[in-house]
């Protein structure tokens, strides 16, 4: 019986440092030994997940960009980018509205860096795309994107997506940043045709996640997981709340679950 496991990588697979606990490292290994498919689940577009010490932990497939690519080994099974001049227009929406913007894309991340000065994002963009980010008005109709985010500057940034919402999906982190993908992908979306490609029934699906993000994949499967330190709307949609992330949350469900 095929089963498979998806991991968000923030808050989940490794924290704010990137450290990942050794307790998911061995998770991990005994879920390969047991023949259990294993995944990345994430709202990272495929140029910012490029970690050695997470891809060395031998996930059979990505799920990038909240679905919008999709492979499984060196097999590519999805890869939705967004046109150059719907992306010219919503920066233009994006721009009136005073919301920083990156663009998220499978080789590039693009950015206005001034729109950015003085924030830590900023250099952590810069340390860990290096010459994977460009400089977005150095670019125009050349951007190759599959979603973006953008910041929330002022209360009236409903305005924006209410505009944008005929080409978007959006997801709101604590009215803080939003998330844009296109219309009908999701990580959960992105799941699914995991699933039909390798013939795994619903119920031997399970996935872990922490946040707003990860809310239509907890509820997809057939086993969502809350992490101990997730959001409390992650842990209302999971079927499931384990440990804190260094409390061996992941191992923890997985023992409980009796994949390992």
């Amino acid at each position: 019986m095929k089963k498979a496991v998806f991991f968000d990588i923030d808050g989940t697979l490794w924290d704010r440092e990137r450290r990942i606990p050794q307790s998911t490292q061995t998770a991990l290994s005994k879920l390969h030994e047991n023949g259990i498919y294993t995944f990345i689940c994430s709202g990272r577009a495929p140029s910012y997940i490029k970690d050695p010490s997470l891809l060395a932990l031998g996930f059979d497939g990505i799920l990038a960009g909240l679905g919008t690519c999709v492979t499984l080994g060196d097999q590519e099974l999805v890869c939705e980018t967004i046109a150059p001049k719907q992306l010219q227009q919503t920066l233009e929406v994006l721009k009136k509205y005073r919301m920083p913007v990156v663009l998220e894309g499978k080789t590039y991340h693009y950015i206005t860096a001034a729109d950015f000065a003085g924030d830590p994002f900023l250099e952590v963009l810069k340390s860990e795309l290096g010459e994977q980010l460009l400089e977005l008005g150095e670019h125009e109709l050349q951007w190759e994107a599959n979603k973006f985010s953008a910041v929330i500057d002022q209360a009236n940034y409903q305005k924006a997506l209410e505009e944008l919402s005929p080409w978007y999906d959006f997801l709101v982190h604590d009215n803080a940043v939003v998330e844009g993908v296109p219309k009908g992908f999701s990580k959960a979306s992105g799941i699914q045709v995991v699933c039909e490609k390798l013939e795994i029934a619903h119920e031997d699906t399970y996935a872990f996640g922490d946040s707003v993000n990860d809310l239509e994949m907890l509820t997809y499967v057939g086993h969502g997981i809350a992490m101990g330190n997730g959001t409390p709307k992650a842990k209302q949609a999971a079927d499931y709340v384990t440990d804190a992330i260094h409390k061996d949350g992941i191992y923890n469900a997985c023992k409980y679950f009796g994949l390992i």
